[in-house]
């Protein structure tokens, strides 16, 4: 399986999220003020850039070939069902409730939250989907630790324009060197958050929960797919970290603006003070 066959499902999953995004933007789902925010420099912008990044992503992996039918169905669900849990965020999230405390104390005074949602929907297709990829107990948790770890992991770096794409893209990157059907799944996504990033950096648009959810999804199911125990331990430990790093991963201005990571999150992006 060579690069050009990976190149191919990226190139088909950037096709399939621009014609989803045109279409999005002529016809928005329900109604459009539903999918209309405020970023963090006061600047309205639209949720569609996740929305058809979510399905460009899924569209690609249910569509090539060189997968089987388990691998297929893991990515696509785990892709889908992170995004469907987003876009419930998305709608009904509140700015007071945020982070997995938050989330935890209210599942335990009986409540269920947004986010609570989104921690069980996106933690059951990671195991889902750990379950179809590996054979052994052990790796299908961790599996499943590292398919919903990545999904949460995107979604804390959405908060300045195009950080999450350029992450996406960046971590995909590598895995289209791989051999067998890690290299494809790791094409989709990738092709997907390319072919919104412009848009996300001009700010028409964002990820949003749901967009950063799935792509990171699939990106957890193309780690999977490409290793072995010692790779899932590694990979599933990173995951976790950047979990308990929370908020301050995203906002930590001491990474942010370190010089040579600073002039890559800032590439392309319009000139407003983000951390």
């Amino acid at each position: 399986m060579s690069v050009r066959n990976a190149v191919a499902v990226g190139a088909a999953a950037a096709a399939a999220t621009r014609a989803a995004y045109r279409q999005l933007r002529r016809r928005p789902p329900v109604e459009a003020r539903m999918w209309h925010r405020t970023n963090h420099a006061g600047r309205g912008v639209e949720l569609y850039g996740g929305l058809a990044a979510a399905a460009g992503a899924a569209t690609a992996m249910a569509t090539t070939r060189g997968l089987t039918a388990r691998t297929r169905l893991a990515a696509v669900g785990a892709a889908l069902a992170a995004g469907a849990c987003g876009a419930y965020d998305d709608q009904k999230g509140s700015p007071d409730e945020r982070g997995f405390a938050a989330h935890l104390t209210a599942l335990r005074g009986g409540r269920l939250t947004s986010g609570g949602v989104k921690l069980l929907g996106v933690g059951a297709a990671g195991l889902a989907a750990g379950a179809l990829l590996k054979a052994r107990p052990l790796d299908q948790l961790l599996a499943g630790v590292v398919v919903a770890g990545a999904a949460h992991a995107v979604n804390l770096l959405d908060v300045a324009p195009g950080r999450a794409a350029k992450a996406v893209i960046a971590v995909g990157a590598p895995g289209l060197l791989r051999c067998g059907p890690g290299a494809l799944l790791a094409a989709a996504p990738l092709g997907a958050a390319a072919a919104v990033l412009g848009d996300d950096l001009c700010e028409r648009t964002m990820l949003g929960d749901a967009g950063a959810h799935a792509l990171g999804a699939a990106l957890g199911t193309a780690v999977v797919a490409a290793n072995g125990r010692l790779g899932l331990l590694l990979h599933a430990v990173a995951v976790v970290a950047m979990a308990m790093a929370g908020d301050r991963l995203s906002s930590d201005a001491r990474l942010w603006k370190a010089p040579g990571v600073r002039r890559l999150d800032a590439w392309g992006r319009l000139a407003h003070p983000y951390g």
